[in-house]
């Protein structure tokens, strides 16, 4: 009994050499690549990757799933996402053999001027305040994105964030780091300590914001 359980245990330890999707040489766990029938989306937040999916089980179009994948990513990814940020798309459409693009950056105030900087004595654009933002493009760049690849309710790819927002999400490891390391300068402001600070913390990794 004992013989066969050595050569039963041996066996299973052999076939487990096997169990790769792909020959990589290398004796390790490595990402692969994802193969999908019907459509694939990829963020760099779980959550908003799966808002993305559900949209595409739903019916709706790559953009529909782009849009609300990238509205999450505003609540989720703060540090670089948000409704006062830009947008750059390049979309092929299967159907008309076209390659589009959109250029939803914003411009800078109109009366923002070289020289308002040099009279208050700046040598270059302050990293905080009003000065250094620009006029948001991001939710225009959905709407007009939508108005021509869409084929879902505007008001509902929003949805999926708003329950986030109200039901809580759990805090990624990269967005917990950056808050972490900006909690000196959120003390500075009352308004950003007032949103982002607890008791004088951060949200950790995990934490339900």
């Amino acid at each position: 009994m004992k013989f066969r359980f050595i050569i039963l245990s041996l066996a299973l330890m052999t076939m487990s050499g096997y169990g790769y999707d792909r020959v990589t040489g290398e004796q390790f766990a490595s990402r692969s690549e994802v193969i999908g029938q019907h459509g694939m989306v990829a963020t760099s937040h779980p959550l908003a990757t799966q808002i993305g999916i559900d949209v595409l089980k739903k019916g709706g179009t790559a953009i529909d799933a782009a849009i609300a994948a990238n509205i999450a990513l505003g609540l989720m990814e703060p540090t670089g996402s948000g409704i006062g940020g830009d947008l750059f798309a390049i979309v092929w459409d299967a159907n008309e053999q076209k390659l589009f693009g959109l250029n939803a950056s914003g411009p800078a105030p109109q009366s923002l001027s070289l020289d308002y900087f040099k009279e208050q004595n700046l040598t270059k654009i302050p990293p905080f305040g009003p000065l250094p933002v620009t006029v948001p493009g991001a939710v225009d760049g959905w709407v007009k994105l939508h108005e021509k690849f869409g084929n879902q309710s505007f008001s509902s790819l929003f949805q999926p964030t708003i329950d986030y927002a109200r039901k809580g999400h759990p805090v990624s490891e990269t967005i917990a780091y950056y808050l972490d390391r900006s909690k000196e300068v959120f003390k500075e402001y009352p308004n950003f300590s007032e949103v982002w600070m607890k008791d004088g913390e951060t949200a950790g990794k995990g934490d339900v914001f």
